[in-house]
């Protein structure tokens, strides 16, 4: 999680491109005290659910445990979008199998696969 948050650059209207979101939503994989940490100390809201056996060691620890992890559900909801998302890009072969050699061609691959998508969507709106 950490090499991914450090690739981040999202441009605004002016100045430098923000390197830190407001928020990260994540699904249980990510629920590790070290991810949490990061967002923590980079002062990010984690939208990640707890998993049930990490509950369960927290709750079996009593006072030691620590406070039950709050998460916004309905935040949670919106991750969908992404899963779809990924899900139309896997949809092309060479993508979900990963066959390009070079990370540069996979790129090349996954840019060019989401403005099939774009255009696609586009397309359908304008009609």
């Amino acid at each position: 999680m950490r090499w991914l948050l450090s690739k981040i650059r999202v441009r605004g209207p002016v100045g430098r491109p923000r390197t830190r979101p407001d928020t990260v939503a994540g699904g249980k994989a990510y629920s590790s005290r070290g991810n949490r940490a990061h967002l923590r100390k980079r002062n990010i809201k984690a939208v990640i659910p707890e998993k049930r056996d990490q509950a369960a060691n927290r709750k079996k620890k009593g006072s030691k445990g620590g406070r039950p992890l709050t998460h916004d559900a309905e935040l949670y909801k919106e991750r969908n979008t992404i899963e779809r998302l990924i899900n139309k890009l896997k949809a092309r072969r060479g993508i979900a199998t990963r066959f390009d050699k070079t990370p540069e061609s996979y790129l090349a691959g996954l840019q060019l696969r989401a403005s099939m998508i774009w255009i696609k969507d586009l397309s359908r709106t304008t009609t």
